[in-house]
């Protein structure tokens, strides 16, 4: 039986004149995300907000990729108004608009029962990783390979790698953080074999989307960006199964937290030949 408060509760889509609202409920739950991210993120997906007696206390969001998948995220209830079913209203409300899709989301310890019992399953980790970097050696590059800047041609090969990586359609996020931020390409015998992307996020920057065929590959386009902005503070998160905590480490960005990526529905297909070896942040994955 809903309690009082629960069944005043009223769902409805988010607007940008919400963001203020959601990003003070961010803040309250020490997510790093700032108002302009709130911005990014809904310019390219939709959001729900819940609201009690006129004042937010609950948002979920969804980004659709294609007619077959999407991811979800931002699941944030107020500290006063967990435990009473806010965050489950939330979850149906944005799974309705995301219905016949395949799902993704990555979830927080405190996240996944919730999630379970929705029938979401767990398939990977990210490791999220950030701090500062001072000295960054010289990456292994194989015989014909090079980092360059990102060239105005490259933007449809960048969109296909990061589709044959992830398995999904991004086109629209991959154009929008293009337009915000700035890229590097693995050249590979004058073809584009990965890339890398770098932006402001949260309290500093972050690096990714990364995709590139193999580890060192990732590891020369994530160097690039922390050798040239040293002593910044920047944020990668990477699959627990990429074989790069350890070299993130020791580059001097800590791990700092981890999430267990979970899928409801069929896992996205993956390309042959590529593999994605960090995400641009929990709410992109």
């Amino acid at each position: 039986m809903e309690t009082s408060a629960v069944a005043d509760l009223r769902l409805r889509d988010m607007t940008p004149a919400d963001l203020v609202a959601a990003h003070a409920l961010s803040s309250e739950a020490q997510w790093p995300h700032r108002l302009e991210d709130w911005e990014l993120m809904l310019s390219v997906g939709f959001g729900v907000v819940a609201e009690l007696d006129g004042q937010i206390v609950g948002t979920t969001m969804g980004w659709p990729y294609g007619a077959d998948a999407a991811t979800l995220g931002m699941v944030i209830v107020s500290r006063a108004s967990r435990g009473g079913g806010v965050g489950r209203k939330l979850m149906d409300a944005v799974l309705a608009r995301l219905s016949g899709r395949t799902v993704l989301l990555n979830s927080t310890e405190a996240g996944a029962p919730l999630y379970r019992k929705l029938g979401f399953e767990p398939v990977g980790t990210i490791h999220q990783h950030q701090g500062a970097a001072f000295s960054v050696p010289v990456a292994r590059l194989r015989k014909g390979e090079r980092v360059r800047p990102l060239g105005a041609s490259d933007g449809a090969a960048i969109i296909e790698l990061d589709r044959r990586a992830t398995g999904l359609k991004r086109e629209a996020l991959i154009s929008t953080l293009l337009e915000s931020g700035q890229g590097v390409i693995l050249d590979r015998g004058g073809e584009p074999a990965g890339f890398a992307l770098f932006r402001r996020f949260g309290r500093g920057y972050a690096v990714g989307p990364v995709v590139s065929p193999d580890r060192d590959g990732a590891r020369a386009l994530i160097s690039h960006w922390l050798g040239s902005n040293a002593g910044m503070f920047i944020r990668v998160d990477t699959p627990g199964d990429s074989g790069l905590s350890a070299w993130l480490e020791e580059m001097g960005l800590k791990e700092v937290d981890r999430v267990t990526t979970m899928v409801l529905g069929p896992a996205p297909a993956r390309g042959d030949g590529v593999a994605p070896y960090a995400i641009v942040s929990q709410a992109f994955s």
